[in-house]
């Protein structure tokens, strides 16, 4: 054999162990989920937890509330942090195994204006009124886990006007903008609570979007404390922790 025919055989068996690229395979094992990508993934979203610490004896108190109650009607003005020591005793309830699930639930009322027919499901529909509780939960949770608990139905979005009907056990319950609920659906509501569960009722009477007297947060926390099992927790301007003119511009204009 000449040398140039054993030149070509040498590159033909060259050729030949050269496996050929496998572009598909290779993108497949990419792409693969390991048992260890969600440890990472948690580990990552971990940094978005704080420890949470009262800023007032309002809050405090509030704080405390939630812990020793089973059904906490928490009231103040805008700014008092109502809504976020919710979720956040909420989030902590399922942390430690207290509750299998969170649900949300806040009417479905327009600040003055119309935003019109919202497209998508249920959740979709209700993510701008819950908007706040929302981040509220990625802050304590990340964004990841929040939609990964959102999907296995850990975390539950319940409109008001779903809400009756049921029994809600081994949950952590949190009613917010409660002041733009009837006597009737508020009513209807706290008696959803279940064995094992917590609920709490936020809200701000001096601003509702209601009809003048339609509200029934005032009233019904009235007759609530009468209850010795019942916390009724009423925060003031001073408890505000938002920009200080805040405060002030709510004790001018109430």
């Amino acid at each position: 054999m000449s040398k140039k025919a054993r030149k070509q055989s040498r590159n033909v068996k060259h050729l030949k162990s050269v496996p050929a690229p496998q572009h598909d395979n290779t993108f497949q094992v990419k792409q693969k989920w390991h048992p260890l990508d969600a440890e990472i993934d948690n580990a990552r979203d971990k940094k978005y937890v704080k420890n949470i610490k009262p800023r007032t004896q309002g809050q405090a108190d509030l704080m405390q509330a939630i812990q020793d109650y089973n059904l906490t009607m928490a009231m103040g003005p805008a700014g008092t942090g109502k809504t976020y020591l919710a979720v956040c005793a909420a989030v902590e309830a399922l942390e430690k195994g207290e509750v299998d699930r969170i649900i949300l639930s806040r009417p479905a009322m327009e600040a003055g204006e119309s935003l019109g027919y919202l497209p998508g499901a249920m959740e979709e529909k209700m993510a701008p009124y819950l908007r706040p509780l929302f981040d509220a939960l990625g802050d304590r949770l990340g964004g990841k886990r929040v939609r990964q608990y959102m999907d296995e139905g850990t975390i539950e979005i319940a409109p008001v006007g779903f809400m009756r009907g049921r029994t809600l056990n081994n949950a952590f319950v949190v009613i917010d903008e409660a002041q733009n609920c009837t006597y009737i659906q508020l009513k209807m509501l706290l008696s959803r609570l279940g064995w094992h569960s917590t609920m709490v009722v936020t809200g701000d009477p001096a601003q509702s979007d209601l009809l003048t007297g339609m509200s029934g947060l005032s009233e019904i926390s009235q007759k609530l404390k009468a209850s010795e099992n019942i916390a009724v927790v009423e925060l003031q301007s001073k408890d505000i922790v938002r920009h200080p003119l805040v405060g002030e511009m709510l004790d001018i204009l109430d």
